[in-house]
């Protein structure tokens, strides 16, 4: 029999009876490339389907999918058609939200291979996204994914070949690109408001530690193994899944991803360098817990970027939430509540008739919907994307190497004369899985 046309729910018949479960990605994947990268063209009028992928649920408290997704749902023309997750309790939340009509799957192959879906949202754990992404782009749906894109460097890398492949309209959910303080403050210092940049300031949230975690029997309602998926296979511990996986450098990066996204985001955006990155890194850190099953990212760190053109950003787990632009005539701070700056006239003066503008999005969500209908690309696309969290990834590679400071080459995005870290831009996905 020709695998490549049997349906999902035989092949799952087919593999129960006895053939290896390693054969499912080759023969999903050709499945999908088969589609041929197909996207419908729309109308202003006609009705997008969303499907969306890891909701997640009250349990665990971490629920961005579920939040994505109802914030589509909430556009004009837009409906979630399908939802799925590998926690059974958070499927028939996620479900109950969307109506009866809403389908529910605990596999995201089988709601991807679904014609009557037009793109999908993805709020899984951060180990996930990488595949998702590459595996909805390649059947021919648009995507939102939430922040941090990958978990490695090498992932973004084929993502964004993917995206440029295929011609999806991808948003990462780096949302504060759509926040209108973010944006007038990256104007202001594009447009030298504060006089040559100097230095910025990204500073985030300290990271918890905690452990040893007490191994405990995996809960019916959830599929580990599928939970898991190219992570590797290890014991259930409750504090590894739902919100707190991000303090696992298995599965995320420790707050360096996580707040580190959103900021190094700005930061970038506001140099002119989100399609760059630094020429240097060097991370300095407190470790992690040192034990089985303990939280092991890293918790407190400053990490120093320098830029080809001289400015360096300094990421830090110290002082206020937000991004300080510091250049030689004043400073521009902002974050999610404020915008202040070193002389008030810096905001409120306006800019020149012909200052540089820069991409206007004043709702993430609409963004994207919009950019569906029109086939323009939103604020913060894959390569964006990529380039945001590949910031982050040069720290947690950094302070893996004991504090060590890496030469990067932003245009082959590989380190200079340092196999040990470009070794680490990339981890072997437990099999079948792999990008």
């Amino acid at each position: 029999m020709d695998d490549s046309k049997i349906s999902r729910r035989q092949f799952l018949g087919t593999a129960a009876a006895g053939v290896a479960l390693a054969a499912v990605p080759d023969w999903f994947g050709r499945r999908v490339e088969a589609a041929g990268f197909r996207r419908k063209k729309f109308g202003p009028n006609d009705t997008i389907n969303i499907g969306c992928i890891g909701p997640g649920g009250s349990k665990g408290g971490y629920r961005m999918g579920l939040h994505d997704a109802k914030a589509a749902a909430s556009k004009p023309g837009v409906r979630v058609v399908a939802v799925c997750d590998v926690d059974e309790q958070h499927l028939n939340e996620a479900a109950a939200e969307f109506g009866p009509e809403c389908r529910k799957y605990r596999d995201f192959r089988e709601l991807i291979e679904q014609k009557d879906i037009d793109a999908v949202v993805i709020g899984t754990p951060d180990h996930w996204h990488a595949y998702q992404c590459i595996a909805a782009m390649k059947a021919g749906k648009d995507v939102y994914c939430e922040k941090p894109l990958t978990l490695t460097i090498d992932e973004g890398k084929k993502l964004v070949k993917v995206w440029r492949q295929t011609g999806a309209v991808f948003q990462t959910g780096s949302q504060q690109r759509s926040g209108e303080q973010f944006r007038k403050a990256c104007e202001l210092v594009r447009n030298g408001r504060i006089g040559k940049l100097v230095k910025v300031e990204a500073h985030l949230p300290t990271g918890p530690t905690g452990g040893p975690f007490r191994v405990q029997d995996v809960p019916e309602d959830l599929d580990w193994d599928m939970w898991l998926g190219p992570a590797p296979m290890t014991d259930y511990v409750k504090e590894r899944t739902h919100g707190t996986f991000r303090w696992w450098l298995e599965y995320s990066g420790g707050m360096l991803t996580d707040w580190g996204a959103h900021h190094n985001d700005i930061a970038q955006w506001g140099m002119g360098m989100d399609r760059s990155g630094p020429i240097s890194v060097q991370a300095y850190g407190r470790g992690p817990l040192i034990g089985e099953n303990c939280y092991n990212t890293f918790p407190e760190f400053k990490v120093i970027y320098t830029y080809e053109n001289g400015v360096q950003l300094i990421t830090t787990n110290e002082g206020e939430n937000g991004v300080k632009f510091i250049g030689e005539e004043g400073w521009i701070f902002v974050n999610r509540s404020k915008i202040e700056a070193s002389d008030q006239r810096l905001l409120d003066e306006p800019l020149p008739a012909n200052a540089e503008r820069l991409y206007e999005s004043n709702d993430h969500m609409a963004n994207f919907i919009d950019c569906i209908r029109t086939r323009k690309q939103p604020i913060c696309d894959a390569e964006i994307g990529h380039r945001s969290v590949t910031v982050c990834h040069l720290a947690n590679i950094s302070l893996k190497l004991g504090g060590r400071k890496l030469r990067w080459d932003p245009v082959k995005e590989e380190f200079k004369d340092c196999p040990e870290a470009n070794a680490l831009m990339s981890y072997n996905m437990r099999a079948p899985w792999k990008v």
